[in-house]
């Protein structure tokens, strides 16, 4: 057996909690689900599958296998220099993909299953497509902006649930695969067996590769055949890995959130002297596994703890909604404890969930009228209370699930119990010191999370001067930062013929008129050369022609698809009666710079680092998401007094 399979097989034969945590953890699958598919060609020392995702034939004379981490600004910035390889080499380069999902990068993992997902779903060119979207999108990733990445590339929630278990464990191969190779961090690279750390500059990929091509050369005249050259190759220019320290796990974060109880179910005694406020998901493969060991946590803490749940299905989980409607119904009817024998039920089923499912755990409940639980689900009974659990979240950035609050401590995803437990111990010791000290139990957990973290609107002012469409004076305002060179931007802004599903800011005016204003912020980015100057032009119409005008060039502009030179603003200026030689001129001087340089800059204090960012009501919403995240805030906005 090759030496890489022997350790892969060890290493899934004893992961059922990782070495290195990381949050949310891969579901418990069945018995061997990786599909190792025939070589590619390989090598034993460093091994390509036929199912790892490749750019560039197969019998490439040259092979460049990367780890890398979709989180990662590093990997980003190392893109344009794999792009830049492949032109110069263009068939005489392979470049075959790995995961190496980091633990601290919070959506890693995540968008590494999406992307294999969108493999699975539509093979290798739909994997780049969904690698190029991610990095692009990288600064505001999140399980909804990577969710509408999927959508967006024709990949919907039944792919996204019909692939995951697939999709994990060929993330789980390739990382196992870096730890056979003491492979720590991202990027990593093995050219034909030799090792490059890091994002290193192009020089130093071009002689690696240029050494390699006349090694192969070499071996090609002495007769080793195309499909045989890439582990010749890698057998030359192998180094064994040197193991390294791992680095110590960092500290839980000390901060405290205030993460109230509310209405919300629960379980152990009132005065316990830890609260653990958890949000989660009936049908998250990883809220299982943490159900698992909160209930291991209640064993060795007996009286200890006491254990709340907040609801927040995903969007991606078709039956996370209706299990949660069913859940509030059973609660109605029979209480808490009723409750918690409905949620263990769910959350201890290994099938995926059904209608008769739930209709099935609801019925083997004492007292519980079947029919009313079905009413519930069927009528959305509880959609306002789910959504005040889901504004919490929010609130406390919680993205995910599952997200727990211990003592309003935040720790993400079902971390191995060992964490859970030494979480648990430093909070027990201050709760006794507090109790000590002369704090009722009861009311510890209060006066714990008393003035803790929450985001809270922000009053981010409108400047004066600012375009807007939509009531003037409107009860909800969407300032949105954005640039017209961004492709995310166009098609949030925009219904445009090459996409569908898009133009999420067209829908909102027409859904909501003017009850709703939308305000023009700059925010063009550094790496879009000609951002700024159509920010400018733009701005150069509002001032020659008005605000109408602004808006029939912001439109226009976006339809250029990110096509803005000096000839295309020339056209669209004689289209709309604007002084072409004027606005040129606006646009070398710098007249509008110091207004979208205080749009920048308040956009960066307000917490923008990519576009297209829009602020509700002063609640942020980072990238192009799906309508239901601005349509839910706005919502909430107009129902307020």
């Amino acid at each position: 057996m090759p030496r890489w399979l022997l350790i892969l097989a060890l290493f899934l034969l004893s992961c059922a909690d990782p070495p290195t945590p990381r949050a949310p953890e891969p579901e418990k699958r069945p018995a061997s689900p990786v599909v190792v598919e025939a070589p590619t060609p390989t090598s034993e020392q460093v091994p390509v599958h036929a199912d790892d995702p490749s750019l560039g034939p197969k019998t490439a004379p040259v092979t460049i296998v990367m780890w890398s981490d979709f989180q990662c600004p590093y990997c980003s910035r190392v893109k344009p220099t794999i792009q830049k390889l492949r032109a110069r080499y263009g068939d005489q380069l392979r470049v075959v993909w790995k995961d190496l999902p980091l633990s601290f990068h919070k959506y890693a993992r995540e968008a590494a299953v999406v992307a294999r997902i969108a493999y699975l779903e539509r093979g290798n060119d739909a994997f780049w497509q969904m690698h190029d979207r991610i990095f692009d999108n990288q600064s505001s990733l999140s399980t909804d902006s990577l969710v509408a990445m999927a959508a967006d590339a024709g990949i919907g929630s039944g792919a996204l649930e019909t692939f995951r278990a697939e999709a994990e464990a060929r993330v789980d191969r390739a990382i196992a695969e870096s730890q056979a190779l003491a492979i720590n961090g991202t990027p990593a690279f093995y050219i034909d067996g030799q090792l490059i750390s890091g994002a290193q500059k192009l020089e130093k990929f071009v002689a690696v590769i240029d050494a390699h091509l006349a090694k192969a050369k070499e071996l090609t005249a002495q007769g080793v055949a195309p499909g045989d050259l890439y582990a010749a190759l890698v057998k030359a220019f192998w180094e064994a890995p040197v193991a390294e320290e791992p680095e110590p796990e960092p500290p839980i974060d000390p901060t405290v959130w205030e993460a109230q109880v509310g209405a919300a179910p629960v379980r152990g005694p009132k005065n316990a002297l830890v609260t653990l406020v958890t949000f989660a998901d009936f049908q998250c493969p990883f809220c299982k596994r943490l159900a698992t060991t909160l209930a291991q946590l209640e064993k060795e803490y007996p009286g200890k703890l006491r254990f709340v749940f907040k609801d927040k299905p995903l969007s991606f989980h078709d039956q996370a909604m209706p299990a949660a409607h069913a859940a509030r119904e059973i609660r109605k009817q029979k209480g808490d404890d009723a409750f918690w024998k409905f949620h263990d039920a769910v959350l201890a089923a290994p099938a995926k969930l059904t209608d008769g499912d739930l209709e099935t755990y609801a019925a083997a409940i004492p007292g519980v009228d079947v029919k009313k639980v079905r009413a519930a689900i069927d009528a959305q009974r509880y959609d306002g209370d789910i959504d005040k659990d889901v504004e919490q979240a929010e609130l406390l950035e919680v993205s995910g699930t599952p997200h727990t609050f211990v003592n309003g401590r935040s720790l993400s995803g079902s971390q191995p119990l060992a964490k859970w437990k030494l979480l648990v111990d430093e909070e027990l010791a201050k709760a006794e010191a507090k109790v000590k000290a002369g704090t009722a139990p009861e009311k510890l957990y209060e006066e714990t999370i008393k003035g803790g973290k929450m985001l809270r609107p922000l009053d981010l002012k409108v400047p004066a001067d600012a375009p807007f469409r939509g009531g003037a004076k409107a009860k909800v305002v969407l300032q949105v930062f954005s640039e017209f060179q961004c492709p995310f931007c166009r098609r949030f802004a925009r219904v445009v013929p090459d996409a569908t599903d898009t133009g999420t800011l067209e829908r909102l005016e027409k859904r909501y008129g003017d009850k709703i204003k939308i305000v023009w912020r700059d925010f063009p980015l550094g790496f879009h050369p000609r951002a700024r100057a159509a920010a400018a032009f733009a701005r150069e119409a509002k001032k020659q022609k008005g605000l109408a005008t602004f808006w029939k060039v912001h439109d226009e502009l976006f339809d250029l698809a990110g096509v803005l030179d000096d000839e295309k603003l020339e056209e669209l200026a004689k289209r709309h009666g604007i002084d072409w030689v004027k606005a040129r001129a606006a646009i070398a001087s710098g007249v509008h710079d110091a207004a979208i340089d205080a749009d920048q800059q308040a956009g960066t204090a307000a917490g923008v680092t990519g576009t297209p960012a829009t602020f509700v009501n002063g609640r942020l919403v980072s990238g192009a998401q799906p309508d239901s995240a601005y349509i839910k805030l706005i919502d909430r906005a107009l129902a307020k007094k």
